[in-house]
């Protein structure tokens, strides 16, 4: 497991049981960039760090999210096959994020969807993304679209600002009984939310995040219910994944998310970048979210975000919003 990320073409996504393998994995992974990407080898060199010489995930240096937005970042040399970009606000400095193989971002999105919610023919997918598919060049959309080449389902599509159309869809496919994953950027929801009064018993509301300065910022729990009263849905469901990312974390009740296999998420202090806790250690907490992505194999998998988090008492996690100060996200999450 130590030689995992050494000389290999990594052309199918990893497949790991238990905490051990991920942390055998997580610890291979971070030598390797610490050595073949370099600007994050540089960052460990300002820093004084030995990549030899940790031990331990707590002491690995995160590099901060930011440097999507003024870096291409590499581990070993290749030509992008896709460059993501997150959709950002008018006046920010958008991420970018190099993908070495789209099939296989392709394919570890759907192990990650698997993990949750089965075999995507079970669904029709329906999805609410006007800004993402607007801008293009969007992993979420890219996500959503082979959800439906796997789905297969013929009703399956994607809906602009044309919400009489997704209602009309809506209620058809409910009326059949028929199991729909409506997957929709949070402004977009909303507006739904406010024009219409349903009363949906075979949808899965998903929400992605993302007011981009659209509505006045709600925290998640208000948004939810908001949602949940209008839409006539018992919980509503949430993605936590972006532009920077290759793997997802779903919530499927009270906004609490579970990391994906590939995926990790640790807590670092507000007042120590440094310090950091996991789940296990310190249920409840409140932190800034930093993540290990092992299906970033080519590009940056250690990543310190800027996003407030808490850990649940069952080992997930909340997502709280942003941190003060921190540039509005495409898929910004929503206000403490």
């Amino acid at each position: 497991m130590n030689n995992l990320f050494a000389a290999h073409h990594f052309n199918e996504p990893l497949t790991l049981h238990g905490e051990e393998q991920f942390r055998n994995a997580a610890m291979a992974l971070f030598r390797r960039q610490g050595v073949d990407n370099p600007i994050y080898r540089k960052f460990l060199s300002h820093l004084g760090i030995d990549v030899q010489e940790v031990g331990d995930i707590l002491k690995i240096p995160f590099l901060p999210i930011s440097f999507f937005k003024t870096h291409l970042l590499q581990t070993g040399s290749f030509i992008p096959e896709v460059v993501f970009e997150s959709s950002g606000t008018t006046g920010t400095i958008n991420s970018r994020h190099g993908i070495h193989s789209m099939q296989y971002y392709l394919d570890n999105t759907l192990i990650n969807f698997k993990e949750v919610y089965g075999d995507p023919r079970e669904y029709c997918f329906l999805a609410l993304l006007p800004s993402y598919l607007e801008k293009g060049n969007s992993s979420l959309v890219a996500m959503a679209e082979y959800l439906m080449q796997e789905s297969g389902h013929p009703e399956n599509g994607f809906y602009l600002n044309n919400l009489d159309q997704l209602v009309s869809q809506l209620s058809k496919l409910d009326s059949q009984s028929q199991p729909v994953i409506l997957l929709g950027v949070t402004y977009a929801l909303m507006d739904l939310a406010e024009r219409y009064n349903l009363a949906l018993k075979h949808v899965i509301v998903m929400e992605t995040g993302g007011m981009k300065g659209r509505k006045k910022e709600i925290t998640r729990a208000e948004l939810h219910g908001l949602l949940r009263e209008r839409l006539g849905v018992q919980d509503i469901h949430a993605e936590y994944g972006m532009t920077e990312l290759q793997s997802q974390a779903y919530a499927v009740r009270d906004g609490i998310f579970r990391a994906s296999s590939t995926m990790q998420v640790l807590l670092r202090s507000p007042d120590d970048p440094f310090e950091m806790w996991s789940a296990g250690q310190y249920p409840g907490r409140t932190g800034i979210i930093n993540i290990i992505d092992l299906a970033n194999i080519h590009t940056q998998a250690f990543i310190a975000t800027d996003d407030l988090g808490r850990f649940s008492q069952d080992g997930g996690f909340e997502v709280l919003g942003r941190v003060d100060n921190c540039d509005i996200r495409g898929c910004s999450l929503l206000a403490v």
